[in-house]
C-alpha cells in the first residue's frame, strides 16, 4: 500500500485538470445486420468527469496509430480519491466481446456502463444501462454472460445476459463484496478487477489493499454466482489485474510486491500462488499477455516490463524494463500479436510498441487522447 501511494508524490507536479471533451465526430452506422467486430483498430476511453468518450484510431501494417473517430457514451468519467495517474484503479474499464462484437465502456461517474457494437475501427451505440451499484471500474464477458464491477460503498457485482446485442440485467445476479467502505485513500482500496477464468466457470475480483485478496465466485451452468465469494488472502501482496493462464490458472499483478504472480484456482474456488517474479519497478498494477510472454505495467516507474511464461506457468522470467510517457497503466495487444499500446495516464498519451521475437519492446510513436488526464480503458485488434 505504501509503494502504491508513492504513484501521487512520483507524478504529482504532473497532474493536471481534466479540461472538457473533444467534439465528437459522426457516429458511423455499423451497416445492415451484425457488425464484423474490430478489425486494424484500438479504442481507447479517457474517462472525462466531463463527458466520457471512446476515440478510436486506426491501425497501420506497422502499428502506427491514426486518429479516427470520437464517441460519446452518454455518461461521465470518474475519479476515485487519492488518484493520479490512474483515475479508475482499475482493470478491464473498456471490454470487448468477440462473441457479439459489442464494446463495453464504464461510466464511473454516471452508475451506468455503455454498449457499442463494433464493426472495424466504427462504433454504433446500442445501449446504456444502470451497472447495479456505484462507481462502476471493470467488465468481464464469457459467451453471453456479462459481469460489472462496482467499487464504492464496500463493492458489489452485477450480472447481466446477453440478447440480440443488448444487455439484460439479472437481478439475483447482485452480490456485495462487503469490503470496507471508509479505508483511504480509495484508489488504493477499492477492487480492482473483476474477470473470469479461462474455462468461464468461476468469476474472480480483486479487492488490492482492502483485504488483500482474492474473492471467487463458482458460477452455475447458467452464469449465476454463489451466495457469496470464497477468499484467498495473499497478506502484502496488494493484487491488483489479472490474465488467464489456461482453464484455471492466472497471471495476477501485485502492486504491493511489484510483481507478477502464477497463480491456480481450485475448484471450491480457494487460489495458492505458485511461483512470483519481482519486477523491480514501483507500483506494479496492470498486466496483459501474449502467446508466452506478459507485460506489466508499472505506474510509478513509468515502465512495462516483459516476462516470459514457461512450464505451464510455472516459470516466470523477466526479461528487462521498456519507458513509457508518465503514469504507465492500462495496455492492449492487437489481434495479431505484434503491436502493443500502452495508456499513460500522467499527460493522457498512449504509446505504442512493436513486439520483437525476443519479447523486447521497440517505440514506434504516441497519440495524446483528447481529455484523455487519467483515463483507463483499452482495447486493441
Amino acid at each position: 500500500m505504501q509503494k502504491l501511494t508513492r504513484i501521487a508524490v512520483a507524478t504529482a507536479l504532473a497532474t493536471a485538470a481534466l479540461g472538457a471533451p473533444a467534439a465528437s465526430a459522426a457516429q458511423h452506422g455499423g451497416g445492415q445486420g451484425r457488425p464484423d467486430g474490430g478489425n486494424h483498430a484500438v479504442f481507447v476511453q479517457n474517462d472525462n468527469p466531463a463527458g466520457n468518450q471512446v476515440i478510436a484510431y486506426r491501425r497501420a501494417d506497422d502499428g502506427r496509430l491514426t486518429p479516427a473517430a470520437t464517441y460519446d457514451t452518454h455518461g461521465l468519467g470518474g475519479q476515485l480519491d487519492g488518484s493520479v495517474a490512474d483515475h479508475l484503479a482499475s482493470q478491464g474499464s473498456l471490454t470487448y466481446d468477440p462473441r457479439h462484437a459489442l464494446l463495453y465502456a464504464v461510466n464511473a461517474g454516471s452508475d451506468t456502463v455503455t454498449v457499442f457494437s463494433v464493426d472495424g475501427d466504427r462504433l454504433t451505440l446500442r445501449q446504456v444501462v444502470d451497472s447495479g451499484g456505484r462507481f462502476p471500474v471493470s467488465v468481464a464477458v464469457h459467451d453471453d454472460v456479462v459481469y460489472v464491477l462496482n467499487a464504492l460503498d464496500g463493492g458489489s457485482i452485477q450480472g447481466y445476459t446477453v440478447h440480440a446485442g443488448r444487455l439484460r440485467a439479472e437481478s439475483d445476479w447482485n452480490r456485495r463484496l462487503g469490503l470496507d467502505p471508509n479505508a483511504t485513500p480509495q484508489f488504493t482500496n477499492t477492487p480492482g478487477q473483476v474477470g473470469f477464468t479461462g474455462e468461464g466457470s468461476q468469476l474472480v475480483v480483486t479487492t488490492k489493499a482492502n483485504g488483500s485478496s482474492l474473492l471467487v465466485f463458482n458460477l452455475d451452468r447458467s452464469g449465476a454466482p454463489a451466495d457469496a465469494p470464497v477468499v484467498t488472502s495473499l497478506p502484502g501482496a496488494v493484487p491488483f489485474a489479472f490474465v488467464p493462464d489456461g482453464a484455471h490458472g492466472l497471471f495476477l499483478a501485485e502492486a504491493g510486491t511489484n510483481a507478477v504472480a502464477t497463480l491456480v484456482v481450485h475448484r471450491d474456488g480457494s487460489a495458492s500462488q505458485v511461483t512470483q517474479a519481482p519486477t523491480g519497478q514501483s507500483a506494479t498494477c496492470w498486466i496483459v499477455g501474449v502467446r508466452d510472454l506478459l507485460y506489466a505495467s508499472n505506474a510509478g516507474s513509468s515502465t512495462l516490463t516483459g516476462l516470459r511464461t514457461a512450464d505451464r506457468g510455472r516459470r516466470l522470467t523477466v526479461l528487462g524494463n521498456t519507458p513509457t510517457d508518465p503514469g504507465t497503466v492500462d495496455a492492449a495487444v492487437s489481434s495479431n500479436g505484434r503491436f502493443l499500446y500502452a495508456q499513460t495516464g500522467v499527460n493522457g498519451i498512449v504509446d505504442e510498441f512493436a513486439i520483437n521475437d525476443d519479447g523486447s519492446l521497440t517505440a514506434l510513436g504516441s497519440q495524446t487522447v483528447p481529455g484523455g488526464v487519467g483515463g483507463e480503458g483499452i482495447v486493441a485488434f
